[in-house]
């Protein structure tokens, strides 16, 4: 039988699935935009909705915040990441929140694997907006997977040098 807890704050008590049975995306894989804007999403990102038992393959494409590449994440995930930012904000009674959080919603649009292939059609302003136009890399970061454009993706990646300095200081934080 699954286990379920609540998680409970000042506005909502809601039942949530325990971490192990949450999607997480890792790897990379490239991938084409055929001439109808669909790219197939890669087996390795497929299967890890069968592994989880998750059923409902629903995903939500954006541009990411710093508008680089787009961020492809499961209805779920979304819906907890959209709780989460609402949490801080009052969006009915502050008017610098309801610009935010409008502007955080702009651009979002569910799309849906079909069952054949696992083709996902992005609409052509994300695609175009992020610079992707033949060629992509999908980087699976976890909770979301990264799309980007192919000649992009290495440019944007931080050096090794950085990483090891991050990481040391946020190892520090704990």
């Amino acid at each position: 039988m699954e286990r379920f807890s609540y998680l409970c704050t000042q506005r909502e008590r809601r039942l949530v699935q325990p971490q192990s049975t949450m999607v997480r995306f890792r790897g990379n894989a490239l991938g084409k935009v055929d001439d109808k804007g669909r790219v197939v999403l890669p087996a390795i990102f497929r299967d890890e909705f069968a592994r989880t038992g998750e059923e409902d393959t629903t995903m939500v494409v954006k541009k990411s915040v710093q508008g680089t590449c787009l961020n492809l994440f499961t209805r779920a995930e979304w819906d907890r990441r959209c709780d989460q930012v609402l949490e801080g904000l009052d969006p009915e009674l502050n008017p610098e929140h309801a610009a935010f959080w409008s502007k955080f919603n702009d651009g979002v649009y569910y799309v849906v694997p079909d069952g054949k292939l696992g083709r996902l059609n992005i609409p052509s302003e994300l695609l175009e907006q992020v610079g992707i136009t033949k060629e992509v890399v999908f980087a699976g970061v976890g909770y979301k997977i990264e799309i980007w454009p192919k000649e992009r993706r290495e440019s944007t990646m931080m050096d090794d040098s950085a990483f090891k300095e991050t990481a040391a200081r946020l190892s520090a934080k704990r």
